[in-house]
């Protein structure tokens, strides 16, 4: 990206990332939930992030909605936007990795060179991509914000999946087939997965 701001530096922490994870008994990555309106992202993040919890792991969910309710609430919905919106959720992911947290994006996120932007601002295992993936059809039938219908009547312009293209990853860490899956089973899958990638001690999921 090119900076504006000049006269600018940046200040190195005295604490390293590694000391953090020390701390937490747990290491930090980004768990970055992809997929379609109405496949269950949100749902399946914060249902995540409570199960965490309740591991005494921290995490925090970003999720899009609420981006744009704050940060990012000058952004629409051209592909020049949903960059920006993936760049400055990225940025603020990075610093709650080095934080030592395990942060769960759930972002629609359409396009494939977007998310591997993102996932060059991180470390080798520090990126994990989780394809949400729910066929079209049932995520209209679920349409949990009216939005499908409103996209199909043409009262929501560029809507992914709809008018907008959604490029599925090639080669994600984790697809989770959340319309053939139960919600537990889904985040039983992610958790398996970071105990695979030794995100925590498995003694930490009893």
């Amino acid at each position: 990206m090119e900076h504006t701001s000049e006269h600018i530096q940046w200040h190195p922490s005295k604490i390293a990332r590694q000391d953090r994870h020390r701390l937490n008994a747990h290491r930090s990555c980004v768990l970055w939930l992809t997929g379609l309106s109405g496949s269950g992202k949100s749902t399946l993040a914060y249902e995540t992030e409570r199960r965490l919890h309740g591991m005494k792991i921290r995490s925090y969910v970003l999720d899009g909605d609420n981006l744009r309710h704050g940060l990012n609430g000058d952004l629409g919905f051209s592909a020049e936007h949903r960059k920006e919106n993936i760049r400055r959720t990225s940025e603020v992911a990075r610093l709650l990795v080095d934080a030592g947290i395990i942060t769960i994006i759930a972002l629609i996120s359409p396009y494939r060179a977007d998310r591997e932007l993102a996932r060059s601002l991180f470390g080798e295992g520090e990126f994990i991509e989780a394809y949400v993936d729910c066929p079209l059809q049932v995520c209209e039938q679920r349409d949990p914000k009216g939005l499908y219908k409103k996209a199909r009547a043409g009262i929501i312009p560029g809507f992914t999946g709809i008018s907008a293209p959604y490029e599925a990853p090639l080669h994600p860490e984790i697809v989770i087939p959340s319309a053939r899956q139960s919600l537990a089973e889904s985040v039983d899958q992610i958790i398996d997965c970071l105990l695979s990638l030794r995100m925590f001690p498995s003694g930490m999921t009893r």
